[in-house]
């Protein structure tokens, strides 16, 4: 009888566990399956598990994977892998057998394609990039100039005279420079004939430049040709002190930090008369170059976002006799200008998904310049205000959209002994754009957009589609196509003369091919370029007596192929560079199709730097070629006919670290003192044997010397105004 009771309560204990725990006592539930690439191809040592519990299993060579588990009823399985996006089945777990998962590649990830048609990066922080700020400041010929360094990439043209840039057949005004993607109305410091301009603006404050040959973004317009993006330091590293005594001028900067917020600030000047008494030049300098610069970042952290100012104010004045062979006497040349322009952009998330960014600028520029006893007055006012929304459907599919004006008020006092006019015009134009990436998957990617412009003065709205394809051809490299409608207004030489124009319009066509692996970069891109409604004059220059059309047309086409290497020979970091450009135009006063003064059919340039780290050292070396650039002789028939000799330029640079934060800088360029022409100028009139004399139009100097101390204080004794060098 006690036996029977013990065996009862057996059984009892026995039915209240089995209740208790089922799953325990009469098994567990098998999970397995397959885990694969969307090819097939089966991905070894993925985790796959189910979540919130400790149940799961990596996956074997094959990709199989199989474990149990006591869980019952409905599950997450989770399925992760390094570069691939996490999988996660919902499920009843009874049904989890024999699955087949399939991953998709991880379009975050550094190995996703990447839209890069017509596109350069300089940042230290791009997936792909071909310079690093730094490079601004170390490249042999580009004389600490952003705008020198950017014409060492393909794409651009040899104008040195001017130094501005001219991209693939474009004019210099068919560039436009954004800050903060904020546009600058006035980038370039005035200058006059045969002297070459700068930009405004120091590279010190700038960690990121996007130079886009063509085929850019439908957020940017009133560009035929080009955008530079300059997008100025978030947030400094750290307090710090720069000093810069030079053979043309200082610069003294500072910046401070603390919790949510930091200022830097940078002052610069310049004032050539020293070195051109040491060094004289082909001009007779009444007033030699004199600069003065002031420049302001503020940045504010908010809650979730980020307040910037940036503000900069220079003034520029030189006065001058050039030689002109129709005078004996010279052009008697003088100018002042002062401008002054602040940006202030602030971006924020808005929730999980949306982001808001708001900008606007203000420029204000005054000039007065002089020719004999011509004066003229300019002055201009222009604002630019844009709002813009980006919203993440998700890591493959987002959309940005938003709307944007420009107003610009130019007026000018002409005075000369028998004109007193004034001439001006105000300029409004507002602008709507939307633009999706999608991205299929890491190997193919698509942008389109679409931009609209309504301009006030001409009355006409003008719609742009662009579009952009990438597809990843192997682990490292890639193939783009793009293609963009692009409108730009005339610019103010003309719209002060005239307004009854309509814009001007380019189509480009893009194809480009990129690799990029083990510290080296190759591209190459074939590119077409439409021009239409060009405008075009009937006088020498666009003046009062004019007749001005929109009937001007041409094409440009061409080959950029650059390629990088810092990873072959042991501290050597070197490009080069090659563009091959085919174009013409009938525009302007041209009577007929013809190839411009601008342009140069092939240019080739090789930068080199090298570490000598037992000189504590870097040595940098550059050497631009280019082929000779037309003109019109007056003694032949014809237009634009002939060419002059090919450009050479050779440049060096060494930079001397005295210690960790004092660098000692030398550059000379044009080491060889090529006698260069980039053109000719005729006599009005014949001589006795009926033939146009002419003089050759060089650089006013054929060499530049530079000397420079630069001296960092900062908090951690060792950055430098050449940083990471």
């Amino acid at each position: 009888m006690q036996a029977s009771k013990s065996y009862i309560t057996v059984i009892v204990i026995l039915t209240i566990l089995i209740s208790i725990f089922p799953n325990t006592v009469l098994g567990q539930t098998t999970i397995s399956g397959k885990v694969m690439e969307n090819n097939g191809t089966p991905i070894p040592g993925a985790n796959v598990y189910l979540e919130g519990t400790y149940d799961g299993v990596s996956t074997d060579e094959r990709g199989n994977f199989s474990f149990e588990t006591s869980e019952t009823g409905i599950h997450n399985l989770v399925v992760s892998f390094l570069s691939f996006e996490t999988f996660i089945f919902t499920s009843d777990v009874s049904k989890m057998q024999g699955l087949s998962i399939k991953l998709r590649g991880d379009v975050n990830s550094l190995d996703t394609v990447v839209v890069s048609a017509g596109t350069f990066e300089a940042s230290d922080n791009s997936k792909v990039s071909v310079l690093k700020p730094l490079d601004v400041v170390t490249t042999a010929s580009a004389l600490g100039d952003f705008v020198g360094a950017l014409q060492t990439l393909p794409g651009t043209t040899t104008v040195s005279e001017d130094g501005r840039l001219f991209v693939r057949g474009g004019e210099a005004d068919e560039t436009q420079i954004f800050i903060d993607g904020i546009r600058v109305f006035t980038p370039y410091s005035p200058t006059t004939n045969n002297i070459p301009t700068r930009g405004r603006y120091s590279p010190f404050l700038f960690d990121g430049i996007t130079f886009s040959t063509g085929g850019y973004s439908a957020e940017y317009g009133q560009a035929l040709s080009s955008v530079l993006l300059l997008n100025t330091i978030d947030e400094p590293d750290q307090e710090k002190t720069d000093i810069a005594v030079m053979t043309v001028g200082g610069g003294l900067g500072n910046t401070q930090k603390w919790d949510k917020s930091s200022l830097s600030v940078n002052a610069t000047y310049i004032n050539l008369a020293p070195y051109v008494a040491l060094f004289p030049d082909r001009n007779t300098w009444e007033k030699p170059f004199e600069g003065y610069a002031g420049e302001t970042v503020f940045r504010q952290k908010t809650k979730n976002g980020l307040f910037k100012m940036y503000a900069a104010f220079d003034g520029t004045n030189f006065e001058l006799t050039q030689e002109d062979i129709n005078l004996p006497e010279g052009v008697h040349f003088k100018l002042n200008n002062n401008n002054f322009y602040v940006n202030t952009s602030y971006s924020s998330p808005l929730g999980d998904s949306w982001k808001l960014f708001a900008g606007g600028s203000y420029t204000f520029s005054k000039s007065k310049i002089g020719i004999f006893d011509l004066k003229i007055n300019d002055t201009e006012n222009s604002v630019h205000a844009k709002l813009k929304f980006r919203k993440r459907f998700s890591n493959r599919v987002k959309l940005s959209f938003g709307a944007e004006q420009f107003s610009t008020d130019f007026s000018e006092k002409y005075n000369d002994p028998s004109t007193n006019a004034r001439l001006g015009f105000q300029n409004n134009i507002t602008a709507a754009f939307a633009e999706t990436d999608i991205i299929f998957s890491k190997q193919f990617a698509v942008k389109l957009g679409l931009r609209g412009e309504y301009s006030q003065l001409f009355e006409a709205l003008t719609v742009s589609p662009r579009t952009s394809i990438a597809y990843k051809t192997g682990k490292n490299s890639q193939l783009s196509l793009a293609y963009g409608d692009f409108f730009q207004q005339p610019n103010s030489d003309i719209l002060k003369f005239e307004n009854n124009l309509e814009a001007q319009k380019t189509q480009h066509y893009i194809l480009n091919y990129q690799y990029s692996a083990n510290n080296r970069i190759f591209r190459a891109e074939a590119y077409r370029k439409e021009y239409n409604s060009l405008v075009a004059y009937d006088t020498e220059f666009p003046s009062f007596d004019s007749s001005f059309t929109n009937n001007g047309e041409g094409y440009a086409q061409g080959i950029d192929l650059f390629w990088r290497d810092n990873e072959s020979i042991k501290n050597v970091d070197y490009w080069i560079s090659y563009s091959l450009l085919d174009t013409e135009r009938e525009y302007q006063n041209y009577p007929i199709a013809a190839t411009p003064s601008f342009v140069n059919t092939h240019n080739v340039s090789v930068v080199g730097k090298y570490w000598i780290n037992d000189w504590k050292s870097q040595i940098g070396f550059s050497h631009q070629y280019a082929s000779g650039r037309t003109y019109t002789n007056p003694n032949e028939s014809g237009f634009l006919q002939n060419k002059t000799r090919d450009y050479h330029s050779t440049s060096l640079n060494w930079a001397y670290l005295i210690s960790a934060q004092k660098i000692l800088y030398f550059s000379i360029n044009n080491v060889f003192a090529v006698k260069n022409v980039n053109g000719y100028q005729y006599a009005n009139t014949p001589d006795a044997s009926g033939n146009f004399s002419r003089r050759a139009l060089q650089p006013a100097a054929d060499q530049f010397f530079f000397v420079g101390f630069f001296w960092t204080i900062s908090e951690d004794g060792n950055e430098n105004q050449l940083d990471n060098l």
